[in-house]
């Protein structure tokens, strides 16, 4: 039997449990649970199950585990010619969390042809409350002092859930991300989680697997990292880009 509405989550039982990701819907793709809120407790609880908000100003929270997943395992990244010569000749300088806000400010920004946002203000504050805690982090790219590409993130454990990322410049926020999945794979990170698929993250060596294997390797890997100084080590940042 296909359960044909979502669940609902009551924002006043903050210990509420999400239900088991197979029950999420098949259409629209993945809609699970309706409702709850954006505190840091039923954030990093989702996240755990690989759940994740996503909504605009006009919805309720809605809640998304879509099958199959898209991941990056840090392996098996991909970088193009260009992008090789992108990032030996050091076009820009790379950061991790020193403007986060600055970050998820520029990723809720109306991009070209769209002049919404699900980055609403009550999921930037959220992911705010979570930076202060130490669970989401973002990668800035600049050229010069100007901020000109970046990303932001959760992580928990050995698994990195990717949110949205910018770019002002060609190839910058692509920089960001090759740099991320290079340090996380020296901090023996699994896998980095890109929610849907996209041609532009199958580039970069993204891949489609089952939600049911997804929701396996993080009962693995959300329970088996350790505390780290979340800044990029200098060798890797130097290394070159074979």
């Amino acid at each position: 039997m296909i359960r044909q509405r979502p669940f609902w989550i009551d924002p006043a039982e903050p210990g509420q449990t999400f239900p088991d990701v197979s029950l999420a819907l098949r259409e629209p793709d993945g809609l699970l649970a309706v409702g709850g809120d954006l505190s840091p407790e039923r954030l990093l609880a989702a996240y755990r199950r690989g759940i994740f908000p996503w909504y605009n100003d006009e919805q309720p929270i809605l809640w998304w585990s879509p099958d199959p997943r898209t991941v990056l395992y840090p392996a098996a990244l991909k970088v193009s010619r260009s992008l090789r010569k992108t990032l030996n000749r050091g076009v820009f300088t790379v950061t991790m969390d020193r403007s986060f806000d600055a970050v998820v400010g520029a990723c809720a920004a109306p991009r070209a042809g769209n002049s919404g946002t699900w980055i609403t203000r009550e999921m930037a504050a959220a992911y705010g409350r979570l930076h202060t805690l130490g669970f989401a982090h973002s990668v800035e790219c600049w050229r010069e002092e100007r901020l000109v590409g970046g990303l932001y993130g959760v992580a928990i454990g050995r698994a990195f859930f990717g949110e949205s990322m910018f770019s002002r410049e060609s190839d910058a926020s692509k920089v960001a991300f090759c740099h991320l999945v290079r340090q996380l794979g020296a901090w023996d990170f699994g896998l980095i989680d890109c929610q849907v698929y996209s041609a532009h993250l199958a580039s970069l060596g993204a891949e489609e697997i089952p939600r049911s294997r997804f929701a396996r390797c993080l009962d693995i890997l959300c329970d088996s990292g350790q505390d780290r100084q979340w800044e990029f080590e200098p060798n890797l940042l130097l290394a070159p880009w074979p």
